[in-house]
C-alpha cells in the first residue's frame, strides 16, 4: 500500500519497548511512544529501512571499502533507522532513531517522530 504524508512533525518523542532490546543502537520498532503527553500503542509494524551512510567529513574519514560495509551494517552513533508503524487509532507514523550519541556522557542516540501519513487514493 502506498501512503502520503500529511504532516511533518520532527519532534522528539520517548518511546516504550515490552522487553528491553538487544542491541543498544538498533532497538526495533517500539512499542509505544508519547508525543505531546499522548501515549500511543503501535500495534503493525508497515515498513523499516535503514540510513547508515556518513555525511559531511564523517564520509572522507575511512577507506572506501570500509566505508561500504559500514553503509551496510551502520557503525557506531552514524545513520538512522526508520519505522512505519500504525497506531491503536489507526494513524500511521514514520519515527526514526538517530543514532548518534545525544553527548559525551551518554552514548544512546535520540526518538524522533517524523511525520503523519494516510493511505494514498
Amino acid at each position: 500500500m502506498d501512503y502520503r504524508p500529511i504532516h511533518f512533525i520532527g519532534e522528539p518523542i520517548e518511546v516504550q519497548f515490552d522487553r528491553p532490546p538487544l542491541l543498544e543502537k538498533k532497538p526495533g520498532c517500539p512499542d509505544r511512544f508519547t508525543w505531546r503527553d499522548q501515549v500511543f500503542p503501535v500495534i503493525e509494524l508497515l515498513s523499516e529501512w535503514h540510513d547508515y551512510r556518513r555525511r559531511g567529513r564523517m564520509s572522507r574519514n575511512m577507506e572506501p571499502a570500509h566505508s561500504e560495509a559500514a553503509t551496510r551494517r551502520g557503525s557506531w552513533g552514524v545513520g538512522q533507522d526508520y519505522y512505519r508503524v500504525r497506531t491503536t487509532s489507526n494513524r500511521i507514523f514514520d519515527l526514526y532513531y538517530d543514532r548518534a550519541p545525544q553527548d559525551t556522557d551518554r552514548g544512546k542516540g535520540s526518538w524522533f517522530l517524523d511525520r503523519e501519513l494516510q493511505a494514498a487514493a
